[in-house]
């Protein structure tokens, strides 16, 4: 069946405007005038529409993201009482949840961010509690939780973590950074193969609304893959997904193998295109949010932390070198610019190393960046992956991290613009659950960097601000690319996935205010209609 798709303003990265695409079962087999001139089976007039490729994610958690919309749906509530509200509601509809487990509310709305467990306590006592908060480096757990875990004024913080603490030295609720969120998380229930298909399932399902049609799991352990895999076999997973396998200083070295293995399982799938097993997920530090990311000079709210660095950097580079050796790319979440700073010298030492091949080095984040090093990602071709949806002045911006930084290190936040004259490659990622899978609402926010619709006052740091064609281009063909997948994905062009978006307002001639509230008429799906 050849569909000849006709009548609209299709928009793909470096091409001009064209009129026409035409279809071949899954694949797009010609655009504009020689679409128009061909034999065709059926003619779709699509009145003049915005059409184009559909999104990619390169840099999200979709199992954490499925995980969290089973437990009480705490995003964007922007009080205590309503966020206890909420988890109580939760609790007494679900009697037999043995632990109540969801996501993912704003620490901002309380000064510093310390979460008192006893708030929890007023709804919820007789069993564990815990909530991620919006960054993911943070929890925030009831009395029941600590009591289960054992935590007392006697636990010391573990390597690269933090506990909140009273005066007296008890813990108050909160945890940071993942040794010591896994004190808590590790008594809690262990997710079954099946039940993060589910999760997989309800990913999938919001991510193909919001016209995402491939994605890149950042943290992936063995049993998530697993997972992935029933998920794949069982068609269940309904979108293309690049996986990334969590590295962790203290086992890396037993992990090479495993990781080997579980590559070459989804290369044997019947379609091998579906999941990429192709990256090792590395965390260089944590968020400024917490006051973990790594950084060139002390925090402003405690002149003696600098943040934390969680890999030595012999042990980086001997990873690193190792999963390169193999032909694993390399996904560095790098916040702070020391941390941004250990990531690229740890890539150029192991490309001094290694053998030289097609492997496109990602560091995520990048929120903060020295100047010397800004040149270093065209120098290295490294991929800076950076959410959009952050770049705009947000409530923990403004109440956690810009005491910390002050405003001169603040406002050197998501260089994008220096990035591009740097020569830089961006793509960008959601970090979903950590904010909104919706690209829709993050377009405009880098290009007048501002909060998504807003109008009401003058851009963050304006100097950095991108273009709507250079958004839309991070967002699907430099994600293609990132993902190995860009002779697939991520532009309309003949030989392509036939993977577009039909959307009622052209996004280049709108204001970018707007974006957010642009709806998208039809989705297609290799060819398909699903929306």
């Amino acid at each position: 069946m050849r569909t000849l798709f006709r009548n609209a303003q299709f928009w793909s990265a470096g091409e001009e405007i064209f009129d026409a695409i035409l279809v071949e079962n899954d694949l797009i087999v010609a655009t504009g005038e020689i679409a128009l001139h061909a034999s065709h089976d059926k003619s779709i007039d699509l009145n003049g529409a915005f059409v184009m490729p559909a999104f990619l994610d390169g840099h999200a958690h979709p199992i954490f993201a499925g995980r969290e919309a089973a437990g009480p749906k705490i995003n964007g509530l922007d009080t205590v009482e309503l966020i206890l509200n909420a988890v109580g509601k939760f609790a007494q509809e679900n009697p037999d949840t043995p632990w109540i487990i969801g996501g993912a509310y704003e620490a901002a709305i309380i000064d510093g961010g310390n979460f008192d467990s006893h708030w929890l306590d007023s709804v919820v006592s007789d069993r564990p509690v815990v909530l991620h908060a919006v960054d993911h480096h943070t929890i925030w757990v009831n009395s029941k939780a600590l009591e289960i875990a054992g935590i007392t004024e006697h636990t010391q913080d573990p390597i690269g973590g933090s506990i909140a603490r009273r005066i007296d030295a008890k813990p108050k609720g909160t945890l940071r950074e993942p040794s010591a969120m896994a004190l808590i998380l590790d008594f809690a229930p262990v997710d079954t193969i099946a039940s993060d298909v589910e999760a997989i399932k309800r990913a999938c399902a919001s991510y193909l609304r919001a016209g995402v049609t491939a994605a890149t799991d950042s943290w992936v352990e063995k049993d998530m893959a697993k997972a992935y895999l029933a998920a794949a076999k069982s068609g269940d997973l309904s979108i293309a997904m690049n996986l990334s396998f969590l590295a962790n200083p203290s086992s890396w070295s037993e992990k090479v193998d495993e990781f080997i293995a579980l590559r070459q399982e989804f290369e044997s799938l019947p379609d091998p295109d579906l999941v990429k097993a192709n990256s090792i997920k590395f965390l260089a530090d944590g968020a400024l949010s917490a006051g973990t990311a790594a950084l060139m000079e002390p925090y402003l709210d405690d002149p003696n932390s600098t943040g934390i660095k969680i890999w030595d950097d012999d042990e980086l580079l001997d990873a690193l070198s190792v999963f390169d050796m193999h032909k694993f790319q390399v996904h560095i979440h790098a916040i702070g610019d020391a941390a941004v700073k250990q990531a690229l010298d740890a890539i150029q030492a192991m490309m001094r190393i290694n053998p030289n091949w097609d492997r496109r080095p990602v560091i995520v984040h990048t929120q903060l960046i020295c100047d010397d090093d800004l040149i270093r990602f065209r120098q290295l071709g490294v991929v800076a992956n950076i959410q959009p949806l952050w770049c705009y002045l947000d409530p923990m911006n403004k109440e956690l991290i810009l005491p910390r930084l002050g405003v001169t290190r603040n406002d050197l936040q998501y260089r994008l613009r220096t990035l591009i004259d740097s020569g830089a490659r961006i793509a960008f990622g959601s970090d979903w659950p950590v904010t909104s899978e919706i690209p829709l609402l993050a377009l405009s926010v880098p290009v007048n960097r501002l909060a998504p619709g807003s109008t009401n006052s003058p851009g963050w740091s304006l100097e950095q601000a991108i273009t709507m064609n250079e958004s839309l281009t991070f967002y699907t063909k430099n994600v293609a690319y990132q993902m190995f997948r860009n002779n697939e994905r991520g532009l309309l062009a003949a030989g392509y996935k036939a993977d577009f978006l039909v959307l009622e307002k052209n996004l280049l001639e709108i204001d970018p205010s707007e974006v957010s509230t642009v709806t998208i008429k039809e989705i297609y799906q290799s060819g398909v209609k699903t929306l």
